[in-house]
């Protein structure tokens, strides 16, 4: 999954040599967080939320093990 939500990310940034996915899992829920370029947060989020959500949906439909998946947007310093 996780190489999924690299693929999708990566293909909607202009820097994706600066994307990083990390992920912990707890209590039975899968926690994505999507560190990117301060430029390419905008695009990953998309007007009104748009975008993330639509990612948010795609990972959540691919999920074959029932677990629950969550993805963060967090910006590099």
């Amino acid at each position: 999954m996780k190489h999924f939500l690299d693929y999708v990310v990566r293909s909607l940034v202009d820097n994706p040599d600066d994307v990083q996915i990390t992920e912990s899992t707890k209590d039975g829920e899968t926690t994505f967080r999507v560190s990117l370029h301060p430029a390419d947060v905008g695009l990953v989020i998309g007007k009104g939320g748009r975008t993330i959500s639509a990612i948010r949906s795609l990972i959540n439909s691919a999920n074959k093990a029932g677990d629950h998946l969550a993805v963060e947007v967090v910006e590099n310093a």
